[in-house]
């Protein structure tokens, strides 16, 4: 995923859309259900319970090949619809449901990242439990009867910390990360090797009657490589070459990636993908991503895009001859512990999906996307009949329509007439205006910015702007908070009497050092070369001595002196004697913070925190955080002072977050304290309701 800031397209919302009954997908004719039945029955589940480690298959066997067309799975064509979603990002408890959900809603595969920084955290040690168990992942979704596709990269994006790289691997003497340099290529090809051994050892390739059909190198390399001049080709070059001597038996795909050589698949990654093309004829048109929704940042809104204008999104891909897509995400999920990337996203990854955050069917776009589904797959026989291009008929000024059929269609006449296998794509492309089309002898009314979907070239099963899927309403029981979607903006309210205590208790947090871990170094260091990733938190403490003839200075002029950084990321806060002077928040900005010293010693303490490393972009491993340039205090009777390369004393992380007393268990290691209506809090403070 490109951590890009892009704005919602123009059309989002769509024009105001009378929402018409859905044809029920009953009314067509009973032979193109079988239809569809015959083309997704090709492979056989030889396993049903087969996630209790037996190593036993879940499949018979098949090869995953592909031509022009399609994906080819055990030699038939298919149109596959793949749900995003990534197991770090849920709990393994929430796995079976999550899965079978997306099945439910329609989907053949499920797609999912590899995290680098997740299965290895310290070099050469590798963690592959509790949410970062792909084995028992990978065979949830086979035992559901799905297919896998596993985008390894290492490089992930995914709005995660730093983009799934390890932050150890910026550690390592000469690495430039994705480029053509011998100790990254190293290090990538050594976790990149031990994902696939690990996925042929559990025998969950397709081959091996596993569930994985596709697999990813590199991630949206291309919208970067040319940033690295001619060692960004080698690199690219290089990184195809390594994954197919991995010997998988399964596709490899780059996405993005206009110039992937030809054993490698290129795909799209966009709002809109119906008007992709592959660099080559030999390869079948995928949307690896299809932003159905768009991740949030602290202190902004939350993104939506409505289900109607992603099932016109989807629609046309298919319409227009596109015959895998992967909805991301159809699960988002949550960014557990520090995986959040950055700068400044939030914890939530619920990207308004189709399955919200915490596991509840979004309505109505999960089941206005299960109809579409449904009404695809009636359309499959047809779909992959086509060798070439469907027949295309010119509707109106904005109004096209494609056919697929088994031989050539007479559209001017009844369907009937011309005994083929047969469905077509009505579109309407004016985002404003309702209009009739003729075609098949019969009339036809498009919505705007519409899709309709006819499986049998007669009957409308589906159309993408008539929801016919009801709005979620979560209803609770007495004394539990409540909230329904349809309430504008969204509100929590309290039902039945008191719910919540009225008794909060505080723990205040220790400014600067605080812990045995502390220890004094020469200079300002760079935060992540000190913390190693363990926190987002690093404290820079020394002692100011001031003279009566500066507090006088100040006095006469009416001053404060300030203290000055260069560049900071991505916040920090100021302490003078335990107390807060400023707080400054942003990606390498300069900071000139007024600070009130009294005569004698100070205690000066620059709060360095991180809200989730960059994700995105080339030249990750330069980035870094903290403080860079200069540390000065200005304004003083005889000029500046330059603290820089002064003495300061480290503080790795917070005291209550490493003695994690946000656990009920671990509670009692903080001293707390009856909150006052009159209390004064600090940034650093931590709060909890006692008698509930």
């Amino acid at each position: 995923m490109a951590a890009a800031s892009l704005p919602p397209p123009s059309r989002w919302p769509p024009p105001p859309l009378r929402l018409l009954p859905l044809v029920l997908l009953g009314c067509l004719a009973a032979s193109a259900p079988l239809r569809a039945a015959e083309a997704a029955g090709v492979l056989r589940q030889v396993v049903a319970g087969g996630g209790d480690g037996d190593g036993g298959a879940f499949f018979e066997p098949f090869n995953v090949t592909y031509d022009h067309r399609a994906v080819i799975l055990g030699g038939k064509r298919r149109m596959l619809v793949s749900a995003g979603l990534h197991y770090p990002r849920a709990t393994p408890e929430m796995w079976p449901s999550l899965i079978a959900k997306c099945k439910e809603g329609g989907a053949d595969v499920i797609e999912t990242y590899i995290f680098w920084n997740g299965h290895e955290p310290a070099k050469g040690q590798y963690y592959f439990e509790g949410r970062f168990d792909i084995v028992k992942f990978a065979k949830l979704v086979a035992a559901e009867g799905l297919f896998l596709f596993l985008r390894i990269g290492p490089y992930a994006c995914a709005e995660w910390n730093f983009g799934g790289f390890p932050v150890w691997l910026r550690d390592i003497p000469g690495i430039e990360f994705r480029t053509d340099n011998e100790p990254y290529k190293a290090e990538m090809q050594s976790f990149v090797t031990k994902i696939v051994n690990i996925m042929k050892e559990e025998k969950l390739y397709s081959w091996q009657g596993g569930p994985i059909i596709l697999q990813q190198i590199e991630n949206e390399y291309g919208n970067i490589q040319d940033r690295y001049g001619q060692a960004g080709k080698r690199y690219m070059l290089w990184a195809a070459q390594m994954a197919l001597a991995l010997d998988t038996g399964v596709p490899w795909v780059m996405c993005r990636q206009t110039d992937a050589p030809e054993q490698i698949l290129d795909t799209c990654n966009a709002f809109y993908c119906d008007g992709f093309k592959p660099n080559s004829y030999n390869k079948p048109t995928i949307w690896t991503e299809d932003w159905d929704g768009w991740y949030a940042d602290w202190g902004e809104p939350l993104p939506h895009r409505p289900a109607q204008d992603s099932a016109f999104a989807v629609a046309r891909f298919y319409q227009r001859g596109g015959s895998l897509q992967n909805y991301y995400m159809y699960f988002g999920g949550t960014n557990f512990e520090r995986t959040a990337g950055g700068p400044r996203q939030i914890t939530s990854y619920d990207y308004d999906a189709p399955i919200d955050e915490y596991g509840i069917l979004r309505q109505p776009k999960w089941g206005h996307l299960k109809d579409l589904h449904a009404a695809i797959k009636l359309c499959e026989p047809a779909l992959i009949a086509v060798d070439g291009s469907p027949q295309y008929v010119k509707l109106g000024p904005m109004q096209e329509a494609h056919v697929y059929s088994s031989g050539k269609i007479h559209t001017n006449g009844s369907i009937s007439e011309n005994g083929q296998i047969c469905s077509a794509f009505l579109a309407n492309i004016d985002e404003h205006k309702y209009v009739s089309v003729w075609i098949f002898g019969k009339s036809y009314s498009l919505p705007p910015w519409s899709v309709s979907i006819l499986p049998d070239c007669e009957n409308v099963a589906f159309n993408t702007a008539r929801v016919g899927t009801q709005t979620s309403v979560f209803t609770v029981e007495s004394g539990s908070p409540s909230y329904s979607s349809r309430h504008k903006p969204r509100t929590l309210s309290l039902i039945g009497g008191p719910y919540l205590s009225s008794t909060w208790w505080t723990s205040k947090e220790p400014i600067g050092k605080w812990g045995e871990g502390s220890f004094a170094a020469q200079g300002i260091l760079e935060h992540l070369n000190v913390t190693k990733d363990i926190s987002d938190y690093l404290s820079y403490t020394m002692s100011v001595n001031i003279s009566d003839e500066d507090v006088t200075y100040w006095n006469s002029k009416g001053v404060l002196p300030s203290l000055t950084i260069d560049q900071i990321r991505d916040v920090a806060r100021v302490f003078v004697n335990g107390k807060l002077a400023g707080s400054k928040v942003g990606h390498w900005v300069s900071l000139n913070q007024p600070v009130q010293l009294v005569q004698g010693p100070n205690e000066l303490t620059l709060f360095s925190e991180i809200v989730g490393l960059q994700n995105y972009g080339a030249f990750l491993e330069k980035d870094g955080a903290g403080f860079r340039g200069q540390v000065k205090l200005t304004g003083l009777s005889n000029g500046d002072i330059d603290f820089t390369n002064s003495l300061w004393t480290y503080q790795i992380g917070l005291k209550g977050e490493f003695s994690r007393i946000y656990s009920p268990e671990n509670q009692g290691y903080a001293k707390w304290s009856s909150m006052q209506n009159d209390d004064t809090q600090t940034p650093f403070t931590y709060s909890v309701m006692r008698g509930m």
